[in-house]
């Protein structure tokens, strides 16, 4: 079967993006994500507005990705969706419409979780990017969500540590909002952490057993520490906005370092791969590379356009899926909660 002609559609709605991506025997053909830009004003992503952006946005995107992959919806063989994590609104539109176009095709319907996506996008046949072998830890981290995952194989994931409660992307954003940056402000203060010293303010890691993450701990220390700096000086952040960001983001990498560091000692794995929009952030990258000198690791990072929300990593594991018969059933419905 991986040797015939196999093109699955993946489908991607779980958030503010609705994307769209042609798959062709593991290698990507098209991958379009309509953006929605008009959460920026209100600091965050709103529900309700997502879902109509999704609705809007669903069939364009899909009908461009089909088109820059110079197929039409007949030779397609499967029809892959992102069935959760993620906002219920936004994932009912395109549980919906993957639905409707595989009944209206007559081909397999494939649900895919968004988490395992983020660590399977590393299976993507892309020139220059390695895949990691089997087990693998796999560290995701995003606006929502912050887990080390222990990976046996493409379906034999294990979440050994995770937030218990803030993800990194809200401590980053949250910062942000704090120092009066835009939404979302993690590539704002990653560009900036360019710019300053990492180690001008030393905040308190956060102690938290095992490998599970805190951040909202470290967000409070952080509102307070400018609160009290700018009741001294009310031109402190101005005058100290780029060596506040590096120390920001210092910290939190440091955090996920550690965690990584303990993951990596408890289950005897050197093999770290990393996902989900945050992995984007240059320090956490740098970090990660710096590792293998350090700790005697092997990193993987997926192409850049892989690590965010997107439709290819939909597609990887719906084309895995269809290699292994692994079907879902038209009564199938959208989880907001769904586990690994």
């Amino acid at each position: 079967m991986a040797e015939q002609n196999i093109y699955i559609l993946g489908i991607e709605s779980s958030c503010d993006d609705t994307a769209a991506s042609v798959i062709h025997n593991g290698r990507i053909l098209s991958n379009i994500i309509a953006n929605q830009n008009i959460h920026e004003e209100y600091g965050g992503v709103v529900p309700e507005l997502a879902s109509r952006a999704h609705q809007q946005n669903i069939v364009p995107v899909v009908a461009q990705a089909l088109k820059k992959a110079h197929i039409n919806k007949e030779q397609l063989h499967a029809i892959a969706f992102t069935r959760g994590p993620g906002l219920m609104g936004s994932l009912l539109v395109g549980t919906s419409f993957a639905k409707s176009l595989a009944y209206g095709l007559d081909i397999p319907l494939i649900d895919v979780n968004h988490m395992q996506g983020h660590i399977l996008a590393h299976f993507i046949d892309e020139d220059g990017f390695n895949k990691p072998p089997f087990p693998f830890l796999a560290m995701t981290i995003s606006g929502g969500h912050t887990q080390i995952v222990r990976v046996d194989n493409h379906f034999d994931m294990t979440v050994i540590g995770e937030t218990i409660d803030d993800a990194v992307g809200e401590a980053f954003d949250k910062s942000g909002k704090i120092l009066g940056l835009g939404y979302p402000a993690g590539p704002e203060i990653d560009k900036r952490a360019k710019l300053g010293n990492p180690k001008a303010f030393k905040f308190t890691k956060p102690k938290v057993d095992g490998l599970n993450f805190s951040f909202s701990g470290l967000k409070t220390a952080i509102l307070y520490f400018i609160q009290n700096e700018t009741k001294a000086n009310p031109n402190f952040i101005e005058e100290n906005l780029n060596d506040v960001c590096a120390s920001i983001q210092y910290t939190i990498i440091g955090i996920l370092i550690d965690k990584l560091k303990l993951a990596s000692k408890q289950t005897g794995i050197k093999h770290i791969a990393i996902g989900g929009g945050v992995s984007a952030n240059s320090g956490i990258r740098q970090a990660l590379k710096d590792g293998e000198q350090k700790f005697g690791w092997t990193t993987y990072v997926p192409k850049f356009e892989f690590t965010t929300d997107n439709a290819a990593m939909i597609a990887i594991v719906g084309y895995l899926k269809y290699l292994e018969g692994d079907f879902a059933e038209q009564n199938i419905a959208a989880s907001a909660r769904l586990k690994i």
